[in-house]
């Protein structure tokens, strides 16, 4: 009897604490973003120019944090920001993947997108260049090493993919508009 009022003692505190452990990890997006994510689902080009514009401004808030003096816990928020930033880039090639599977024409983002990894790669080499203590780049290196060799590795994705998108409109291979719904949304 005292087995089975152990065993639903913890099935109990382990099925409550699952909800907390969930709850731990946080979106990087805003409400109104996601709003605006969700707005343009169909839209190809408006989508992952938002991606673009959010993952950049992670990057200019986390530029504005360690410029002011006043900041406090700057190697959290300096972790923070760039654990979104990654969070953010992921998803955004996350959606690239989306779109060429359903062989969306995607020049025009990819053109943006790969002008925003220059800049990108410019502002996160800054970083890891700049002149702080030992025991404050310790807090933060590993998530910047992530976002720099993931923004590395997806500059030259993305310039091949854009390759490839240019030969395809050759042939008339690829889905125009945002009316070519062929399958789901994407995730």
């Amino acid at each position: 009897m005292r087995t089975v009022a152990r065993a639903c003692i913890a099935i109990t505190l382990l099925a409550t604490s699952l909800p907390l452990a969930a709850q731990k990890h946080r979106d990087p997006l805003t409400p109104p973003e996601i709003d605006q994510i969700r707005d343009a689902s169909w839209e190809p080009q408006q989508r992952l120019a938002l991606y673009v514009q959010f993952a950049r401004t992670r990057l200019e808030k986390l530029q504005q944090m360690r410029d002011d003096p006043k900041a406090t816990d700057r190697p959290q928020q300096t972790h923070d920001l760039l654990d979104d930033f990654q969070l953010l880039y992921d998803e955004l090639n996350d959606n690239i993947d989306t779109y060429v599977d359903r062989r969306n024409d995607i020049r025009k983002p990819l053109r943006l997108i790969i002008s925003a990894d220059n800049e990108f790669q410019a502002k996160l080499r800054a970083l890891k260049a700049a002149d702080v203590q030992a025991a404050e780049y310790r807090e933060y290196e590993f998530v910047l090493t992530t976002a720099l060799d993931a923004v590395a590795s997806s500059t030259e994705d993305h310039r091949k993919l854009l390759a490839d998108q240019e030969d395809a409109a050759k042939h008339k291979k690829l889905n125009s508009g945002s009316s070519d719904r062929v399958s789901g949304r994407p995730e």
